[in-house]
C-alpha cells in the first residue's frame, strides 16, 4: 500500500476522446480558455440542467484564468511578480491556496515542480522563427530569481512576498488543473454525475459516456497519428507532459518547453509522462515533475503518492508503468 506523502487536497494536445454522441440531455462545449484549447462534455437527465451546469463552468474557468494569468498585467498573479522584492500582496483565496499547494509540492519533489521557474524560463523562445539557446552565463544569472524557498506566505493575511526582485511566478503547470477541478465541481453542484473537462489535455471525466468508462487515448511522443497506449477513465483525471508540443532542435539536440528549475534549461530525460490522480491539479503538476525528475526517480514519487499512477516514457522510448496502471 502507498504511503500518502502528499496532501494536495485542490480540486497537451496529448488525449483523444472517444465516444457516440447522445440524444438527449447532453452539453458540449470546444473554444479556448488560458491559452490553449478547452473541451467540456456533460450528461444529465434534461438539457436544461446541462446547458446551466455548462455555464456555471465556463464562468468559474474564466474566473480563474482572470486570477491565475501571467498574461494580464492586472491579474493578481501578475501583482505579486510586480512587487517581488518590494512588498508582500494579498491575493484572492483561490489564488493563495494554490500557491501554498505548489510549494509543498516543490518540496516534495525537491525543486523538480517550482512555480518561480518563469525567472529562467523567460530566456527560451520557442515561437521564435529562428530560436536560439541562452548563453550559460545568462542562465546562471537567471536562476538566482529561482527558487520556491524565495516564496513567503503569510496565511492570516492570504499575503504572498517574492524575496528577490527578478523572481517570477508562472501556474502554467498547475492553474488548468486547478481550474479542471473547479468546473467539475460546478458541474456536480447542479446534480450532475457523467462529465467531462479537458484543458488541452489535462482530463477529469467522472461517472460514465453511454454507459461505459471514458476512453482516454495517450498520444506515442514519436508518431503524432498514433496512440501509445489506451486508458479507461471515470472519477479520475489524467495529464501529459511531453517534449513535442513546443520544442525546437539544435545541431541534432531537442529542446522542449519544459524547463528544469534546477538548471535553467530544458528537461531532457523523458519524452513523455501521463499521470493518474483523484484530482486534475494533481495530476497536472505532477505530469510536469516526473518529466523534470526522470524515469527512475519519477517512478519512485509516483509509487510513493496515494491514489497516483503513472507511465514515463523515457529519452531512448522504453515505456514505464507503475504496478497499479498496469492493471
Amino acid at each position: 500500500m502507498k504511503s500518502l506523502l502528499c496532501t494536495l487536497i485542490l480540486t497537451s494536445n496529448a488525449f483523444t476522446v472517444i465516444g457516440q454522441d447522445p440524444d438527449s440531455g447532453h452539453a458540449y462545449h470546444k473554444g479556448n480558455v488560458m491559452g490553449s484549447s478547452l473541451e467540456i462534455e456533460i450528461f444529465g437527465v434534461d438539457q436544461e440542467t446541462c446547458d446551466r451546469a455548462l455555464k456555471d463552468a465556463l464562468q468559474e474557468i474564466n474566473r480563474i484564468d482572470r486570477m491565475m494569468t501571467d498574461w494580464k498585467a492586472e491579474s493578481p498573479l501578475m501583482n505579486i511578480n510586480h512587487n517581488a522584492g518590494k512588498k508582500p500582496v494579498s491575493v484572492p483565496d483561490d489564488l493563495y491556496l494554490l500557491i501554498e499547494r505548489s510549494v509543498q509540492l516543490s518540496r516534495l519533489t525537491e525543486g523538480a515542480f517550482d512555480i518561480t521557474f518563469a525567472g529562467a524560463g523567460k530566456l527560451w523562445n520557442w515561437r521564435a522563427p529562428s530560436p536560439e539557446i541562452p548563453e550559460p552565463g545568462v542562465v546562471q544569472k537567471a536562476l538566482q530569481n529561482v527558487g520556491w524557498d524565495g516564496i513567503q506566505l503569510n496565511k492570516p493575511e492570504k499575503s504572498v512576498f517574492l524575496k528577490n526582485p527578478g523572481m517570477r511566478i508562472g501556474l502554467g503547470a498547475i492553474a488548468p488543473g486547478y481550474a479542471g477541478d473547479r468546473a467539475i465541481r460546478k458541474i456536480r453542484s447542479h446534480g450532475i454525475r457523467n462529465a467531462m473537462v479537458n484543458m488541452s489535455g489535462e482530463i477529469l471525466a467522472i461517472g460514465l459516456k453511454n454507459g461505459e468508462t471514458w476512453k482516454i487515448g495517450i498520444r506515442h511522443p514519436r508518431k503524432e497519428d498514433e496512440n501509445i497506449a489506451m486508458i479507461p477513465l471515470s472519477n479520475l483525471a489524467i495529464a501529459t507532459s511531453g517534449d513535442y508540443e513546443r520544442y525546437f532542435i539544435k545541431n541534432g539536440k531537442r529542446y522542449c518547453h519544459i524547463i528544469d528549475p534546477r538548471t535553467g534549461y530544458p528537461a531532457n530525460l523523458c519524452q513523455s509522462v501521463t499521470i493518474t490522480a483523484p484530482h486534475m491539479v494533481v495530476a497536472d503538476a505532477l505530469s510536469t515533475a516526473v518529466f523534470v525528475l526522470g524515469p527512475e526517480k519519477g517512478m519512485a514519487l509516483i509509487e510513493k503518492m496515494e491514489g497516483v499512477e503513472g507511465m514515463i516514457v523515457d529519452t531512448s522510448g522504453n515505456v514505464h508503468v507503475s504496478p497499479g496502471l498496469k492493471k
